[in-house]
Formats: C-alpha cells, sequence, structure tokens
C-alpha cells in the first residue's frame, strides 16, 4: 500500500537558481564584475574542480578579466535577464508556490560600496519579483549567492575586512527598502559554512593579500566572523525597515555518518557535526558554541571579535534555518576507499548507490539531517537545495526522459514527509536548478538539474530554447496534491 504523506496546507512547494548562474549580462546595464565571471571552462573534468577550489590571486583574476578567447559560463549563463518572464510562467505553469533567485551585488553596486544603486539593476530585479507575484509565487531571495563584487576584493580582500560589513549593511539595506511587501522571505549568505573552499567566490579573498599564507584558516574563519556579523545586522537592518518578513540562515549540510561503531569514528562524526553546524550555530543561537574554542585552537585561528560584535549576534538570530542536501558521506575508520564526489572529501559507504558525479545517493539522511537540526534549533526549517545533476538527452519528441530524477526527488520528498511525521517543522522545499543552469563548482552545462531542458551546451553553444522534461508533468503534480501523489 503506497504510503500517503501529509504536508502543511501552505506548504512552499519551488525551485531554486542562483544569479551567477542563470542570468547572464555580465556587463548589461551597469553590472560591475564578479568572482563568478572569472570561472573558465576547462575541458578536463578534474581541472573544472580544481579550478573551483584552487585559490584565486590578484594576477590571476587581472588575467581572467582581459581574456579574449577563453569561456567564462558564468558570464552567459542561460540568459534569465531576457528570458526571466518565460521562465517564470513555466514555474507558474508547475503550481511553484514559491521560486528562490539571488540578487548580484555588484549589478546593484558596481563596486561594491558605491552610495547611490545602479536604478536599472533595481528596476530589473524589480520586474522579476512582480512577474513572481503576478502568479503568486513568493520571492526567496538569497543575498550573497557564490559571487563577490571583485572591485572590494581589489581594494580590500572581500570578507577579510571588516569594511566589508558596512558595505554589505548598506548594499541590503537598499533592497530591503525597495522591496518591502514584496519579498517575505530573504537569506543572507548561500552555504555559508564551506568558506573555506569557497573563499574566493564567496568572500572575494585574493591568496596574495591573505594575512598569514601559510595557515589560510585565519583569513577564512576571520572572513566567516564578519560575515556572520553582517548577517546579524542584515537582520536587524530587516526588523526595523519590513517588520512582516523574515530572514534565514544557509548551510551546506553534510551528514557523516561514522565508519564503525568504534568510539573514535562515532567522535569522527560529532566533530564533522560541530564543524558543519558553526556557522548556523551561531547565527540561531546567538553565540558562539564551546567546541568553536577547541576547534580555533586546532586549526591555530584567532579571531578578532568586538563587544559590539558578540552583542549583535546576541540580539538579532535568525527567523529560520535552510540548508543544501545532496549527499551524505562516512567518516573516521580504516577504509580507504572515497568516492569521486566533487565538494566533499568521503569515504564509499557501501549501503548507497552514487550519481554519475559519485555523490551518494542517501535520502534517509535528509530525514536524518531535519530531525537533527529541528531538534538543534527548534525554528522553521527550509530545505533550499536538492536534487540530481546527470546528463540528460534531449529527444526527437523535444523532452528528457528523466525517470531517474523523479526517482531521486520522490525518494528525498517521501523523507520529508516522514520527517513531518517525526514533528519536524518543514515550512518548503526548493529543488536546485530548477530549470537547467551552468554548474557552480564546474562550469559546465552537461550537469543538469532541472525540470526544464534548456539547448545550451558546455560552450555556451545552441537555442537557449526551453523544453519541458518528463519530471515536469511529475512535480506539476506533486505540487497539485500537496505532496500526496508522488
Amino acid at each position: 500500500m503506497e504510503r500517503k504523506y501529509i504536508f502543511p496546507d501552505n506548504f512552499l512547494w519551488g525551485g531554486a537558481t542562483s544569479a551567477n548562474q542563470c542570468e547572464g549580462a555580465a556587463r548589461e546595464d551597469g553590472k560591475g564584475w564578479t568572482t563568478s565571471d572569472t570561472s573558465l571552462f576547462i575541458a578536463d573534468s578534474k581541472k573544472r574542480i580544481q579550478q573551483m577550489l584552487s585559490p584565486m590571486t590578484t594576477d590571476k583574476v587581472r588575467k581572467a578579466l582581459g581574456d579574449t578567447k577563453g569561456f567564462y559560463p558564468k558570464r552567459q549563463g542561460i540568459d534569465f535577464y531576457h528570458h526571466y518572464k518565460e521562465d517564470i510562467a513555466l514555474f507558474a505553469e508547475m503550481g511553484f508556490k514559491t521560486f528562490r533567485l539571488s540578487i548580484s551585488w555588484a549589478r546593484i553596486l558596481p563596486n561594491g560600496d558605491d552610495k547611490h544603486p545602479n536604478e536599472k539593476g533595481l528596476q530589473f530585479y524589480e520586474n522579476v519579483i512582480d512577474e513572481l507575484l503576478k502568479y503568486n509565487i513568493e520571492p526567496l531571495v538569497t543575498l550573497s549567492h557564490y559571487e563577490f563584487p571583485l572591485e572590494l576584493s581589489f581594494r580590500q580582500n572581500g570578507w577579510a575586512s571588516r569594511k566589508t560589513i558596512d558595505a554589505f549593511e548598506h548594499f541590503v539595506t537598499i533592497l530591503f527598502e525597495r522591496f518591502k511587501g514584496k519579498v517575505k522571505y530573504w537569506i543572507t549568505f548561500n552555504e555559508m559554512n564551506v568558506i573555506g573552499m569557497t573563499g574566493y567566490l564567496s568572500g572575494g579573498l585574493l591568496a596574495d593579500k591573505y594575512e598569514n599564507p601559510d595557515n589560510p584558516n585565519q583569513d577564512y574563519f576571520q572572513a566567516a566572523h564578519h560575515q556572520l556579523v553582517a548577517a546579524a545586522k542584515a537582520a536587524r537592518a530587516l526588523r526595523s525597515i519590513d517588520p512582516e518578513a523574515q530572514i534565514g540562515c544557509m548551510i551546506v549540510r553534510f551528514e557523516n555518518y561514522p565508519d564503525t561503531p568504534n568510539p573514535l569514528d562515532v567522535l569522527a562524526s560529532l566533530k564533522s557535526d560541530q564543524e558543519n553546524f558553526l556557522m548556523s550555530d551561531v547565527l540561531m543561537k546567538g553565540s558562539y558554541p564551546g567546541y568553536s574554542k577547541r576547534l580555533f585552537a586546532e586549526k591555530n585561528v584567532h579571531i578578532e571579535m568586538t563587544k559590539e560584535d558578540l552583542e549583535i549576534l546576541a540580539n538579532y538570530t535568525a527567523d529560520f534555518v535552510s540548508f543544501s542536501y545532496y549527499m551524505s558521506g562516512v567518516v573516521g575508520g580504516t577504509n580507504s576507499e572515497k568516492t569521486t564526489g566533487n565538494i566533499l572529501d568521503s569515504k564509499q559507504n557501501p549501503f548507497l548507490k552514487k550519481s554519475e558525479w559519485g555523490w551518494q545517493i542517501d535520502p534517509v539522511g535528509l530525514r536524518i539531517t531535519l530531525n537533527k537540526m529541528y531538534d538543534r534549533y527548534q525554528k522553521p526549517i527550509f530545505i533550499v537545495e536538492n536534487g540530481l545533476g546527470a546528463k540528460d538527452e534531449l529527444t526527437d519528441e523535444l523532452t528528457v526522459h528523466d525517470t531517474y530524477r523523479i526517482n531521486y526527488l520522490r525518494s528525498h520528498i517521501e523523507q520529508i514527509g516522514e520527517a513531518i511525521d517525526d514533528g519536524v517543522e518543514v515550512i518548503g522545499y526548493t529543488p536546485w536548478g530548477c530549470i537547467d543552469l551552468v554548474s557552480a563548482s564546474g562550469n559546465e552545462m552537461s550537469k543538469r538539474y532541472g525540470f526544464i531542458y534548456v539547448d545550451i551546451d558546455d560552450k555556451g553553444q545552441g537555442t537557449g530554447k526551453r523544453y519541458r522534461k518528463d519530471s515536469f508533468a511529475w512535480y506539476k503534480n506533486v505540487i497539485k496534491t500537496n505532496g500526496e501523489s508522488l
């Protein structure tokens, strides 16, 4: 007998994207350069991933900006900038209740800290938001998603500088005032707990400007602290300007199991959780947790923080917690086999299957994570990224038979339903890349997540036309039945 799941009547079904992966129009209408604009497409898949994880220097960035031969996919994206009406109409056809987008800081403030905003940039986002509201789709807006104004990198090494806190507060205040009453849900930083991997993309950090080149953790954690303070100040600003709106924090969630029952493996799993939850612990609870002292000592990190920092963190916590979840991992033990997943240094789990990219598929891990997170914070939870990257083939009938994606999403939605039955307050679910877009880590189009196929290849060639995949109709029915029909 098929299990029926009861989702809340106001559950926010939708999809998620980011500006840097879909908008394009990198220099149109006054937008400034961002860190994502320097991501080069490299044919070799291993080198593509290395590019994301490798430190960037001022010279490398300047070279990329002056490069006229290489292809930089995120400057083009899927041209959502000019196709947003068409794309939002497709989201509405699926019945979306919410749509997660991000706002490019440099489209609003080209230099990151301009006194006056770029009106054309503001108008673009207002047009997008109004188009969503026309279809009764709630905008879920991320304020910083893996792109950063390059001028602030050159001038003050991005989030390594305390000055960036003020620049960010200025940026978000402009948005809160402009979109008051239109945007009810905001997220500060995308996956802020992995700044050690995305220090350049999300933090604007340049390796030649590190305070301690021999220990980049010092710069990573100091930058993260500045982001935490900025997030709390953003919460303060929002509550002053638009008290009806809510603001959340967002992390990437790695559910890491112990390799064996050996207490040392269980301890390794616990320590993995602590580091994974550090940023959300601060923003949800209002202070650094006790375990942070040992964590910083082991990494030889000393964070400069003021009394005002601690006060603002204590007084302006987040309203909800959100996270991305794609896979689980295994830590500890003697098993030396590792997965080929490109963002998680994990050991193989013999009980799980893997995606084409080596990501271990674990729906039950999502239920475990939801229970852990709700027990930890006792605040609403938004699952804002989840999905299967795969190589889709457009058929002669101009569709994609992506049963594999349907199976992946169905199994994860089932576990969300189980978690809700467990008593977890889940308020929404936005599968990642609801329309095909450029991959964050590899800068390729061939790793597709969407319900909508976009005819663009890894080299940026194609018609750009949009086509409904089989998963489009399936997800439409999921939303229509509020999760009863999977």
